[in-house]
């Protein structure tokens, strides 16, 4: 047997699981819901196995029969989980930024006790740590109590089942997958370059847009995917956060499967979420290849 036999049929053996791993619970799964989201949904749940494109017009504009019409409340949800997911990651960015250059410049021994408080919450399950944020964001919580203590409200205000509790919630929960990233991008930066940019001259915010910015640019591109992608799916935050009056697209998902028992429909906003993350990653490769060819 040849050397690069032998080298094939090796790499071959290392890549033959995972394949076969990715090819059965992952596009076997992904094929089903393609197939669902074309069928007609059955009378009491479960699919019919006819052709319908109604599932997509409920969502997009074209659906208008007797059983299947557009409603633009679907499109809103929609956009609205956009626009939260978006927030999500921008807070994530605000903080992880300057937080990854100080802990950067930390002694070894702070900064190893540093990324595992960073990683920590991990640790605790995520229904125990969404509802001790209830406890400090509700009318009665430890928030309001402050707040009125220290004179800046005479009652309570409405934190808790609202906008600003889910991008709390959603900041609290994905803040170390933005984090890692910038991190990893912030630690190999070349002090070298910004002394070098000091000396030429150039001022702080010159040094930052022209040296620094552009260096750590992989590390913001790949946190803020890496945090919208769950972001824009998530349900448990919103449900336990957000209540009734703050649906994203997740929770909507998940009513079309299990209480509404519409797959198809169900199907069709999943391919949508599926759609929109596809379409995030091109976006990024793009940008990616733009930067490496400059």
């Amino acid at each position: 047997m040849t050397l690069v036999r032998r080298k094939t049929l090796a790499l071959l053996g290392l890549l033959g699981l995972p394949s076969a791993f990715l090819l059965v619970f992952f596009l076997v799964p992904l094929l089903i819901m393609v197939v669902y989201s074309f069928l007609t949904p059955g009378l009491y749940g479960g699919v019919e196995w006819e052709f319908s494109h109604l599932n997509y017009g409920r969502i997009l504009g074209w659906a208008d029969t007797k059983y299947e019409r557009f409603d633009p409340v679907y499109l809103w949800i929609f956009l609205r989980s956009l626009r939260l997911a978006g927030l999500t990651v921008l807070t994530c960015l605000v903080i992880s930024y300057p937080a990854a250059f100080w802990i950067s410049r930390m002694r070894p021994t702070q900064r190893n006790l540093a990324m595992f408080l960073v990683t920590l919450p991990f640790f605790v399950s995520l229904i125990v740590r969404l509802f001790a944020w209830v406890l400090i964001l509700r009318p009665t919580g430890f928030l309001n109590q402050g707040l009125m203590a220290l004179g800046l409200t005479s009652t309570p205000m409405e934190f808790l089942y609202t906008d600003f509790a889910v991008i709390i919630g959603m900041t609290y929960v994905f803040i170390p997958f933005t984090f890692l990233p910038l991190y990893a991008s912030v630690e190999k930066l070349d002090v070298n370059q910004i002394e070098a940019s000091s000396d030429l001259g150039a001022t702080r915010l010159q040094t930052f847009l022209k040296v620094i910015l552009p260096a750590t640019l992989p590390g913001i591109a790949g946190g803020a995917v890496i945090t919208f992608i769950p972001a824009l799916g998530n349900f448990i935050v919103p449900s336990v956060l957000g209540g009734a009056k703050v649906v994203m697209i997740g929770n909507l998902i998940e009513q079309q499967f299990l209480s509404a028992r519409n797959w198809p429909f169900g199907a069709a906003l999943a391919m949508l979420v599926m759609a929109a993350v596809l379409v995030l990653l091109l976006v990024q490769l793009r940008l990616l290849r733009s930067e490496t060819e400059e």
